[in-house]
């Protein structure tokens, strides 16, 4: 639907990208240069997905709202922030939606003389309402329905500034009264809509981020911007939609890491009945995540929540090196009566082959997610480049890195259960 009236919207539907031969990023740029050399016509672009996490739609991809109580102090500094915004290499199509380019008839009543003709303010809304509106005034009812008899004005009548100074009002005395005897009628301009958050005044600013900018980098330049023209404290701000949501979930992906690092540590010391070793398995977590960061930065995507998830799922996968060596190596203590450096050199001699088939099966298994085609694969894209970049670091590193770090903790933990007796008997 259009939301105002000098405005339009149209869905359009792209091929195949077998049959059209670009990625919708060059179509879009293309219709876009040739749509902004029509003169007085702004053109804004965006890719459509048919799962959207949105409530709202707007002429760019991202969304954010100023809000007060003060309209006009939200008029004011909509505009202000706008301009900022628009010379940020960081934004594009930076526009919003509080645009004072309508055009209203504001009715100025001459209260004095409209008190001596006994004519009241209702008196003159109830006449425009029923002028321009549809006014409900009675209801019929049969047997089988009912039906609303609705007042309105002639619609063969030009609705132009002379006729509404033509309409006529009823006086105390009984007589109709040109609604120009008591009311000056000027046309002014106004907004070509009005908005509201929770009761309140406010305007929706939209913006889609540059070539080559995350929508991290976009949110944090915004909130500079706000800082650098000194927005008000009694003007807030809040993204919308995706934007929204993405800055929500900056806070809990940290969270959600570490509780997910928590609850395996957790497991593996109950399932080794050591404090130590969980450490060293878990130790291949960063090499996984790095080389994930590494790959999307390489791919050129974003840090998004498909990226976390990718990078969640690498917490369960990738311990799995350190699991099989470090299992081995405890067992070949406990039964084989074997030193910590014959222990885990024997498994990590005997575990190569099958860390190396599960891992080679997780990446094949990734691989289809990370250069699959077909529509809706841009979404699955950045899962599987995190998944296919954490194992082939994680498997590169882990298996040089993980002998090296269960010896320093074998030998820390042997410290400390030397230094314990010592402790107790003092």
């Amino acid at each position: 639907a259009n939301t105002t009236l000098n405005s339009g919207r149209m869905l359009i539907s792209l091929k195949p990208p077998g049959a059209r031969g670009s990625s919708f990023a060059a179509i879009l740029e293309r219709l876009r240069n040739e749509g902004n050399s029509v003169a007085g016509v702004e053109l804004y672009l965006q890719p459509v997905q048919d799962l959207t996490i949105d409530s709202s739609s707007g002429r760019t991809q991202y969304q954010f709202a100023l809000q007060g109580s003060d309209g006009a102090a939200v008029a004011e500094w909509s505009a202000r922030l706008t301009r900022r915004l628009a010379q940020d290499p960081k934004l594009r199509n930076v526009a919003s939606d509080l645009r004072d380019e309508g055009l209203a008839a504001f009715v100025d009543i001459d209260r004095d003389t409209a008190a001596r003709l006994g004519i009241t303010p209702a008196t003159v809304d109830d006449t425009l309402y029923s002028a321009f509106g549809q006014r409900i005034i009675s209801t019929i009812f049969t047997q089988s329905s009912q039906e609303r008899v609705i007042i309105q004005a002639d619609p063969n009548v030009p609705r132009t500034l002379e006729s509404l100074k033509n309409l006529y009002l009823a006086s105390a005395a009984g007589s109709p009264i040109p609604l120009s005897t008591i009311a000056t009628i000027t046309p002014r301009a106004s907004p070509l809509q009005v908005n509201h958050v929770g009761q309140f005044p406010a305007a929706n600013i939209g913006f889609d981020t540059a070539p080559g900018v995350s929508l991290g980098a976009a949110v944090a330049a915004i909130q500079a911007d706000e800082k650098s023209i000194g927005l008000p404290a009694a003007i807030t701000t809040a993204f919308l939609g995706a934007a929204n949501a993405f800055q929500s979930s900056l806070g809990n992906e940290l969270w959600l890491i570490l509780a997910a690092i928590v609850t395996v540590y957790i497991v593996l010391g109950v399932l080794y009945e050591s404090y130590v070793h969980p450490i060293t398995i878990l130790s291949t977590l960063p090499s996984a995540g790095a080389g994930a960061l590494f790959a999307l930065v390489i791919a050129g995507q974003d840090l998004g929540v498909i990226g976390v998830i990718g990078i969640i799922l690498l917490i369960g996968i990738v311990k799995k090196n350190a699991i099989m060596m470090i299992d081995f190596a405890l067992d070949a203590e406990r039964t084989q009566g074997k030193s910590p450096r014959e222990a885990i050199h024997q498994a990590a001699l005997l575990r190569f082959r099958p860390i190396l088939m599960t891992t080679l099966a997780a990446l094949f298994a990734a691989l289809p997610l990370m250069l699959g085609w077909g529509v809706g694969s841009e979404l699955r894209h950045p899962l599987g480049i995190s998944i296919v970049g954490g194992l082939i670091v994680s498997q590169a590193l882990t298996l040089f890195t993980t002998p090296v770090i269960y010896l320093r903790f074998d030998r820390l933990a042997r410290r400390l259960r030397r230094s314990a007796p010592a402790t107790a008997e003092a």
